[in-house]
């Protein structure tokens, strides 16, 4: 197969800075329409990634994603998203930039072309077999991260990928190899946009269904979240109030007790039956 850089081939709109805002605004979400649709052509290896992902987790193991720029700072926003909705170790789905956390915010020169330090930064978290690493690029050619998903082939660590062009060299690297085909940019080579959004469904996709998996929803409900504002302690409260059909001050008083709304509701139960 012909490997060819979708993600960087000309936008099919012209002239863009004659367009009226409206016309922008009208023609960007055109384009962004068209990515749940590509989303969806990669539902089956999306599946086998998260099949793959979640028996590790079972064994103690944890998720890491790499990436350099957009790649690794959506990476990064997915992990740090999920002790609060899941109630999970922040040290369980752990995000990695080229360039460090002074890359979340301002870009560092040359990092994604290291081919060492990807590796360097997974040894400092005591990777190991039970552990599955993600590489994120929307090109599919980030050295940094293609080099770190051969480190961790070599040293029988479960690899994923999520890339925007089919056939990519990451894909080729990774053992799960998710391609999210989204075409060329509104603006030509910014994988910020279409890419962006589809690396983020992605990345969505994959902590929420392992995390259901992992028994870390009940029923549709954010039983383990982290209680760490009113408004999260009012939907707290409210949950426990559906499930065990008590007061506000009840289950208010319940959670306060217990500190999760699992812990709350489990405690009201056993309860109930002595």
């Amino acid at each position: 197969m012909t490997f060819t850089k979708t993600t960087e081939q000309s936008s099919k709109y012209e002239n863009l800075e004659q367009m009226s805002v409206s016309s922008l605004l009208s023609n960007i979400n055109n384009e962004d329409k068209t990515v749940p649709l590509a989303v969806e052509k990669a539902l089956p290896q999306i599946e086998q990634l998260i099949n793959a992902i979640i028996p590790k987790m079972k064994l103690g193991g944890r998720l890491f994603y790499i990436g350099a720029g957009t790649s690794g700072r959506l990476g990064i926003l997915d992990a740090s998203e999920c002790p609060p909705t899941f109630g999970v170790p922040f040290d369980l789905v752990i995000g990695i930039i080229a360039g460090g956390d002074t890359a979340i915010r301002k870009a560092v020169e040359n990092a994604e072309d290291d081919t060492t330090q990807a590796w360097n930064d997974l040894k400092a978290y005591n990777i190991n077999e039970n552990d599955v690493v993600v590489g994120i690029a929307a090109s599919g050619t980030t050295p940094y991260v293609i080099a770190g998903l051969e480190e961790c082939n070599n040293h029988n660590i479960i690899t994923g990928s999520i890339s925007c062009n089919e056939g990519s060299p990451l894909s080729l690297t990774s053992k799960y190899p998710i391609d999210v085909v989204v075409g060329p940019e509104f603006v030509t080579g910014s994988s910020r946009m279409k890419a962006g959004t589809a690396q983020k469904l992605v990345l969505n996709m994959i902590t929420t269904a392992t995390m259901v998996q992992l028994g870390k929803v009940k029923g549709n409900k954010m039983v383990d979240m982290q209680l760490s504002n009113s408004k999260l302690v009012d939907r707290g409260v409210k949950m426990i109030m559906e499930e065990i059909d008590v007061s506000y001050v009840e289950a208010s008083d319940l959670l306060q007790t217990h500190g999760s709304v699992r812990k709350a509701v489990d405690f009201f139960n056993l309860s109930t039956i002595k």
